[in-house]
């Protein structure tokens, strides 16, 4: 046979082999399905913002704050333009004065402890309990000082901090607590839900959340009228808009230093829209973590959420990421992305070891607890959208790196 012949031979060879598949990329987030089947209801609460003509503190937003005022058993929910403002807004509201300080978490998104600056205190940073990753209520007695006023515990993942435990240690120290609640709509601890354990607290709607909109978006959540209406007044550059009876004598114009933090109408439809969904979605999220939980549980090297759950009595959990510890944590990440598998760190530099508070003058090692956090944990992926299937590939993925590390 000529040589032209074999490579005809080796052409036509070629072009019957089958391709090489290739698995689709696993993202740590994706909502595209979930907004496909709700664009129906979405675009219709969106033309309607369009045919009302008022994209901001509208309709749709009151609609919203209703809504959540029902489904959190809050007597007020205040719709703002995201989750840090709602915390700003909150802490300046219940009377935060310069220089007060502010029990917080050293291991929480930043926005915890960048809000207390923003607002113009001062933040304690307390370790974290080991077990739940939340505010370990030991630590009060620990790092409070003769200027904190303010307790403000972060719950995170997929449950509360100890409400009960650490309300008790606020009142022995005369604090008022508020709650970083950011990331707990509905989360409830002895059937109340996520910040309303104290005189207020927040949701954030950044879009990866449970409840997540097409951008920012926040509220914040109460029972008390009077912060209710400072928070409503300063989200609004600080314009009342009426004559209130808790406030004597101050009607429509400004009365305290505000902000423009109101909602967009856009993101007040999409959320009123998502709510429909809510309760399914977060037993699609719960289903999700039970699946990771069987199939990661007697994997050497990993210590995986489920024992977070079990943490503070009482607590109905609600799962917003999927955190597993492991050592080589960012090796795993590494491995993980080289198979198309998304994960997110958190929180990979703890809050007193972050340089815009070196002015605190924390060192390593103040808060254990919460820097082995840092350098161990990981979230995999978990949202509605996510198939069965494509948690058996993720664990297959972490069995392999652990495995290889034997």
């Amino acid at each position: 046979m000529s040589r032209g012949a074999d490579s005809a031979g080796a052409r036509e060879e070629l072009a019957v082999a089958e391709p090489e598949t290739v698995p689709a990329p696993i993202p740590f987030f994706s909502q595209a399905r979930s907004f496909e089947r709700l664009w129906p209801v979405i675009s219709a609460r969106v033309e309607e913002v369009f045919d009302n003509g008022k994209f901001s503190h509208g309709a749709q937003v009151a609609a919203l704050e209703r809504r959540l005022a029902d489904y959190t058993g809050a007597r007020y929910a205040i719709g703002v333009n995201s989750g840090t403002d709602a915390l700003v807004l909150l802490l300046r509201a219940a009377g935060l004065r310069p220089g007060d300080g502010v029990l917080v978490p050293a291991y929480s998104f930043v926005a915890t402890a960048t809000a207390v600056v923003l607002a113009g205190g001062r933040p304690v940073f307390a370790d974290i309990d080991p077990v739940t990753y939340a505010l370990d209520p030991a630590e009060v007695e620990r790092v409070v000082d003769a200027g904190t006023r303010f307790l403000m515990p972060a719950h995170l993942f997929c449950q509360m901090a100890d409400m009960g435990e650490l309300s008790r240690a606020a009142a022995r120290h005369g604090l008022t607590v508020l709650e970083d609640s950011a990331e707990g709509i509905g989360m409830r601890q002895a059937g109340v839900h996520a910040g309303l354990h104290g005189l207020g607290g927040v949701l954030s709607f950044f879009p990866a959340k449970t409840l997540g909109a097409l951008g920012d978006a926040g509220a914040v959540l109460t029972d008390d009228p009077r912060l209710a209406d400072v928070v409503a007044a300063m989200r609004h550059h600080g314009r009342f808009g009426r004559t209130l009876d808790n406030f004597p004598g101050i009607s429509t114009e400004t009365a305290v230093v505000g902000t423009n933090s109101k909602m967009d109408d856009v993101q007040a439809a999409v959320l009123l829209a998502r709510m429909e969904v809510l309760d399914e979605e977060i037993a699609r999220r719960a289903e999700l973590a039970a699946a990771y939980r069987e199939r990661l549980q007697d994997l050497p090297g990993v210590v995986a959420l489920p024992r977070i759950v079990d943490g503070a009595p009482g607590s109905d959990g609600v799962f917003y990421v999927y955190l597993v510890e492991v050592e080589g944590r960012d090796e795993l990440v590494e491995h993980l992305a080289a198979r198309g598998i998304g994960t997110e760190v958190y929180y990979p530099v703890p809050l007193h070891r972050q340089p815009c508070f070196a002015d605190l003058g924390h060192a390593p090692g103040d808060f254990p607890n919460a820097e082995a956090a840092a350098r161990r944990a990981v979230a995999l992926p978990l949202y509605p959208d996510l198939d069965l299937s494509e948690v058996d590939r993720v664990c297959a993925a972490v069995r392999e790196f652990c495995l290889e590390r034997r």
